[in-house]
């Protein structure tokens, strides 16, 4: 879903009112291609499986794991695989752990993805409340499944150190620093950190 390339225009000439120096970055950089995320279990789930390895690693983990399940987007099937079909997979004893953890919440029906809390914190709450979610991961989700605004994902290193560059501090704020800074950008704290991203991508290209 993620939020609408309308809506980031809207957000982020909304915050150039609000903080005047997003007003020359956003006209460096211009507006970012809304990024998108599959709403549910296995977006969850991938992000569990990409945990500390590379995108390319990753994506052979998942590939096997559609093997050895027999289709990993089901979580009764993920459910019945064995502890050896999941290490075969390429799954650590945590990551296994983790995965039968989601599944079970989305088959006992304690995780709804359709019924998650409309307050944002509420949701992450919610989904922090899965064991292998934290908070980065489900604020990622919120923002890029759901398109929720206002996410924020404060504790993301690349959002905060290209926001330390666009408002021209010295040095990169901390996650409680950025936090504290962005209050009074609500309600478009999603499209903060989205144009945070894009921002430092534009920055590498023109670099080059």
């Amino acid at each position: 879903m993620g939020i609408s390339k309308a809506d980031l225009e809207t957000s982020l000439k909304a915050l150039a009112a609000i903080e005047p120096a997003f007003a020359p970055a956003l006209e460096r950089a211009g507006v970012p291609e809304p990024r998108t995320g599959e709403r549910g279990y296995v977006t969850l789930l991938r992000a569990i499986v990409g945990q500390q390895v590379s995108v390319a690693s990753a994506n052979a983990i998942w590939n096997k794991l559609e093997v050895q399940t027999g289709g990993a987007h089901d979580p009764e099937r993920m459910a019945r695989t064995s502890d050896e079909g999941l290490r075969a997979a390429g799954l650590s004893r945590q990551k296994m752990a983790y995965a039968r953890s989601l599944s079970e919440e989305v088959l006992s029906g304690r995780l709804d993805f359709d019924a998650l809390p409309a307050d944002d914190e509420e949701a992450i709450a919610r989904l922090t409340s899965v064991k292998g979610i934290g908070r980065w991961t489900a604020e990622i989700y919120l923002l890029f499944a759901e398109g929720r605004p206002d996410v924020f994902p404060a504790g993301d290193l690349a959002v905060q150190i290209e926001l330390g560059v666009i408002l021209g501090l010295e040095e990169r704020p901390s996650e409680k620093a950025i936090r504290a800074l962005a209050e009074g950008w609500s309600p478009h704290r999603g499209a903060a950190a989205v144009f945070a991203w894009h921002h430092r991508r534009m920055d590498k290209v023109l670099a080059d």
